[in-house]
């Protein structure tokens, strides 16, 4: 017989251990001189809304400055009407075709603002390339942070977190500039529109007076070894259900199929919104939720900016990495010898298959009852 993996829960403690150098190598909130500045995040939605809370820091580092954030497309929505801004501007860096266009259009953009400090926040290959660029052309400005010690960043940490949490990633390199990294998770200025949204949509399935849990249950389609499967969550539907909630599916179109699947099983007790929601409209029903249960996906840290309490489910991704950053976040994986592989396809798929609805019960908060 199969002897049952241990299954370990994850709270913040155990992730943001990583032990932060206070070390400032240079006080940039001290220099007058710095009035313009440019924050760059693209990356995955879990990565630009994990970086809101270093955003809110550099914000109130820099009270008299003035923010732009350079962003994808796709993520342009997530600030809108955030006071924080002036200006957001998007390009699309992933792009293959007409790359280098791109590329020429982002270093005229960057070099005609005339920026007094960049910090980049997405430090990767490609940021590096470009300030690269644009500090050897000679138009970078004087002050380029980043989370790497080498050239072209010219405020350089003693200290790297290469593997810790990326949260406390974000939070090493702030320091180093001597910006005190006090906000303890992400923060998003959901805005009127998106509250009205969400309340309406709850108003229509007969929600606002009935408990209520959302489910994360998709993830993106070239990670799809981080879902739990229609099947357990379909399980996880009639649990909620015997105890007197209903529950409602959000996510994108990626996740459209699975959704479809579930709420299938469970049409009275089940809405489904995948799909039909903006991406601001998503913490605004989970904060009206009891609680929530998701997978690894960009879409649970975004929920994550709400008190609900949440569940997140991992399997192939490491939880000490990637959990959501919040004391009313817990994350569950099986302690199998082949966890945190991040393989894009898995035969046997283990991690998940084997994590029992029955093993998630206990983890689910007692619901609060509505009374007239």
């Amino acid at each position: 017989m199969h002897k049952q993996a241990r299954l370990k829960s994850y709270l913040d403690a155990d992730c943001l251990s990583d032990s932060l150098d206070q070390t400032v190598v240079c006080d940039l909130p001290a220099r007058q001189e710095i009035k313009r500045i440019l924050i760059i995040k693209w990356g995955g939605m879990g990565d630009i809304v994990m970086s809101t809370a270093a955003i809110e820091d550099i914000h109130q580092a820099f009270p008299q400055a003035v923010l732009h954030l350079n962003t994808l497309p796709a993520w342009q929505s997530l600030f809108a009407d955030d006071p924080r801004f002036e200006r957001i501007w998007c390009l699309n860096l992933q792009q293959k075709s007409g790359r280098w266009r791109i590329y020429r259009q982002w270093l005229a953009e960057v070099a005609a603002m005339q920026y007094d400090l960049i910090i980049d926040l997405q430090t990767n290959d490609k940021s590096r390339l470009l300030l690269s660029l644009l500090r050897l052309s000679g138009r970078a400005p004087r002050w380029l942070l980043g989370n790497h010690a080498r050239f072209p960043y010219t405020v350089r940490q003693i200290h790297a977190l290469s593997q810790a949490h990326s949260f406390q990633i974000l939070q090493q390199t702030l320091i180093t500039a001597g910006i005190p990294a006090l906000t303890n998770g992400p923060t998003l200025a959901v805005n009127p529109a998106a509250q009205t949204a969400a309340q309406q949509l709850l108003s229509q399935h007969g929600l606002t007076s009935q408990p209520f849990a959302v489910f994360l249950c998709g993830s993106h389609a070239g990670m799809a070894t981080k879902r739990w499967g229609a099947e357990h969550y379909a399980a996880l539907v009639a649990h909620c259900i015997a105890r007197g909630e209903r529950v409602v599916l959000l996510g994108g179109q990626d996740e459209a199929e699975t959704c479809q699947q579930i709420a299938s099983r469970h049409p009275a007790q089940v809405v489904n919104l995948c799909g039909q929601t903006s991406l601001l409209a998503v913490p605004a029903i989970c904060a009206r939720a009891q609680y929530i249960v998701a997978n690894d996906t960009g879409t649970a840290h975004l929920a994550a900016t709400t008190p609900t309490p949440m569940v997140v489910l991992c399997g192939p991704t490491n939880p000490l990495r990637v959990k959501p950053v919040g004391a009313q976040v817990v994350a569950l994986q099986l302690d199998l010898p082949c966890k945190n592989c991040y393989t894009k396809q898995c035969s046997h798929h283990s991690c998940m298959r084997q994590l029992t609805p029955a093993q998630v019960f206990p983890y689910l908060p007692e619901v609060k009852r509505h009374h007239a």
